[in-house]
């Protein structure tokens, strides 16, 4: 069986991710938005990914005159941070081979399906580590995939810890994810961008050729855990029906196979294309589909009983 062939069986979904760094880097979190000039509509603050991106594809509130590959987007994303003196290198991975210098979407040209949208951005307000830019973040891309891409608010689901929308807890995001696989259906397209903590913690079952599980952090970390790569191909990644254009935005630490995805473009100036990734281990991604799945695509209630009976293992 074919690289290609694995990622389909595995991997039912188109997904994209880009991402603010490699595993081993962290992110930054910048104090001073106006430094990148952007439309800030929410305060002062922002994440380091989330600017670089909004300055290269909504400046001045605008789509650009010209039209943007991915591979574009990243250097120019790439650029931005080297000015500012951050040493991170953004990546964008996929389920499937992608030509990246082909034009930047987050939907297909002519797509007619519903567009929904997974917004969190967590600054951990009150507790160690405190950021100050998560949750403009948030609101920032929200505007942006509204105005430019015609996401609708009532298909946004913000998870914030702002006082004003849910908290981004470990259940508030998971079921967020299981809620986002369940309404889409083929020729849809979903959105998901998360701005706060990312960690590693040891892997537990031995799929992870550094020994690490990359995490996302939730506001309740400290009482229920992180969320794992696993946690997020289970509820998210291999959950996804075929037929969904799926594009998530990391703007956190470690960053660089949170979602596990066997295609990589690195925006160091070295690589021009999309590679697969090397000794990329299909075989726990496999499994966990089957366990999905059943042997097949299913959607619906299937689906929900097939996710409600894997939470155990992750929770």
């Amino acid at each position: 069986m074919s690289v290609e062939e694995k990622a389909s069986e595995a991997i039912p979904a188109e997904v994209h991710m880009i991402s603010g760094c490699k595993d081993e880097q962290t992110s930054a979190d910048v104090s001073n938005v106006a430094s990148f000039q952007l439309p800030d509509p929410a305060g002062r603050a922002g994440g380091a990914l989330t600017s670089a991106m909004l300055k290269t594809l909504y400046a001045d509130h605008q789509k650009p005159d010209d039209d943007l590959s991915f591979q574009d987007v990243l250097l120019k994303v790439r650029d931005i941070l080297a000015e500012s003196k951050y040493t991170q290198i953004p990546q964008l991975t996929s389920s499937r081979p992608l030509d990246v210098t082909s034009p930047f979407e987050i939907v297909p040209d002519g797509n007619s399906g519903t567009k929904r949208a997974v917004i969190i951005g967590i600054n951990y307000v009150g507790q160690q580590g405190e950021l100050s830019g998560c949750q403009n973040d948030a609101k920032n891309m929200a505007e942006y995939i509204k105005d430019v891409w015609g996401f609708e608010e009532s298909n946004i689901t913000f998870l914030m810890d702002d006082g004003q929308n849910p908290d981004p807890t470990m259940e508030n995001i998971l079921n967020a994810f299981k809620q986002l696989v369940s309404d889409s259906e083929p020729g849809d397209v979903a959105f998901v961008h998360y701005s706060g903590h990312g960690g590693k913690v040891r892997d537990d079952n031995g799929d992870e050729a550094d020994g690490y599980d990359e995490t996302l952090v939730p506001l309740d970390y400290q009482q229920a855990g992180q969320i794992r790569d696993d946690d997020l191909f289970t509820n998210l990644v291999g959950a996804m029906p075929r037929g969904v254009q799926l594009t998530c935005v990391m703007d956190c630490c470690h960053s660089g196979t949170v979602l596990d995805l066997p295609y990589q473009f690195v925006a160091d100036g070295e690589h021009e294309q999309m590679e697969a990734v090397e000794d990329f281990n299909f075989g726990p991604l496999l499994s966990l589909a089957q366990e999905i799945f059943g042997g097949g695509d299913v959607d619906g209630g299937e689906l929900i009983q097939g996710l409600m009976g894997l939470a155990k293992r992750f929770t």
